[in-house]
């Protein structure tokens, strides 16, 4: 059996194992962050976890760049800028504008974390750098490159713009939460998750590739859930929670 065969069963698996987490994750909420609980074994610093979990993923991927066998073009640069521009955001410098120094991270999840991580950038960094065979520099003008990339940039602002917001509602030490108020928090309680899936929807449109599919729709599995978690534990613990708020998609969802 060739590698290629062996990626296209991998990637077949992967994308028929992303309904079932969809479905497992209305019933079990990932015990990180506000959701934190015991039962989950040892932890570990929360900002760590974040740093061991996510690094790998921009490694992976410039590693397949580096040795990957489809001829280098601007396109293939640019692809590589938007996946590193991402992660090393989410690897490198969001876990340390988290304010609060005491949160923690069952080592499971970081180990789930790294595992979901090292297989999406192997899947896509694989395929975009070796079995495309190559995307030529025409393809910055094919309408589902610039559909894609405009999502991915317009996705990317909204997450980091939400993020921003989210770490504001801290001072330095406090560990507490409050209502973030402001851009799209004043339409749907989870801005960060809706920008995050039309980042990697983006991804898909612009490398038109069922790697780029699946890991839009291992997003969507992962984040629609926890986002109706995260709606959920607001009305929970504040009375005064807009009531006019969507927990993901604006008048929708």
């Amino acid at each position: 059996m060739t590698s290629d065969a062996i990626y296209n069963i991998i990637l077949i698996a992967w994308l028929v194992l992303s309904p079932l987490i969809f479905t497992s994750l209305f019933f079990i909420a990932a015990p990180y962050g506000r959701h934190i609980k015991g039962g989950w074994g040892p932890a570990l610093d929360s900002k760590l976890g974040w740093v061991i979990m996510e690094a790998c993923s921009p490694i992976i991927f410039a590693l397949c760049f580096v040795l990957g066998k489809a001829p280098l073009s601007i396109t293939s640069v640019i692809f590589l800028l938007m996946w590193e521009a991402h992660y090393i955001h989410r690897a490198f410098i969001y876990p340390f504008s988290l304010k609060s120094s005491h949160d923690k991270m069952p080592l499971s999840i970081a180990l789930s974390g790294i595992f979901f991580n090292l297989m999406n950038a192997w899947l896509n960094g694989y395929y975009v750098f070796t079995l495309s065979g190559g995307y030529p520099d025409r393809w910055l003008f094919d309408p589902r490159f610039i559909v894609g990339a405009a999502l991915f940039i317009a996705g990317f602002v909204i997450n980091r713009h939400a993020d921003y917001i989210l770490a504001e509602l801290r001072k330095p030490g406090e560990t507490g939460y409050g209502i973030p108020r402001g851009g799209l928090y004043n339409l749907i309680s989870c801005p960060n998750y809706f920008g995050e899936i039309m980042i990697w929807t983006g991804w898909a449109l612009a490398t038109w590739s069922l790697a780029g599919l699946s890991f839009a729709l291992w997003t969507v599995a992962n984040l629609a859930p926890r986002a109706r978690s995260h709606h959920a534990w607001y009305h929970d613990h504040f009375p005064d929670y807009p009531a006019g708020r969507k927990s993901l998609v604006p008048g929708i969802w």
